[in-house]
């Protein structure tokens, strides 16, 4: 009987610590903006119009995007001033783990740094890169998606 009220003080420790973890692991945005659809980030680097203005841009490199080799990362805010961004790369259908790099800002608006996508023996996989952007006042999260293959 002990043995099982030490369980359940395990288990619910694990709920408690996981739920005030949760705000790290899937932070929630004050602003979300959506990129072009029609863009292809194998091909160029995208951009979203921010609402109240400013604009977000993400370019991966190389080019197609390639899996399981470094990826340079390079994400640039104009119109609002960031203090800390961040890119989740997260495959759309399957958990994969945590893959977010923080980027080191440069100067300009500009943010660099780099990732390392997996491969999945499926080999074909939907991504989200979400370009997480910390100003003073908000968060702010655009969702781009690309496939493991080039379009």
């Amino acid at each position: 009987m002990l043995i099982d009220a030490i369980g359940l003080l395990l288990m619910a420790l694990v709920v408690v610590v996981g739920y005030k973890l949760s705000p790290l692991l899937m932070p929630k945005a004050d602003l979300n903006a959506a990129p072009d659809p029609a863009c292809n980030l194998h091909r160029n680097a995208c951009s979203a119009e921010l609402p109240g203005g400013g604009r977000v841009e993400l370019s991966l490199a190389p080019r197609p995007i390639p899996m399981v080799k470094p990826l340079a990362v390079e994400v640039t805010v104009s119109g609002r001033q960031a203090a800390r961004v961040e890119v989740d790369f997260a495959v759309v259908s399957m958990n994969m783990g945590l893959n977010r790099p923080l980027l080191e800002a440069v100067g300009g608006g500009r943010f660099k740094g780099a990732a390392t996508l997996p491969v999945c023996v499926t080999g074909v996989m939907d991504w989200q890169a979400t370009v997480l952007v910390e100003t003073e006042r908000e968060r702010i999260a655009v969702p781009f998606r690309f496939g493991s293959r080039p379009q």
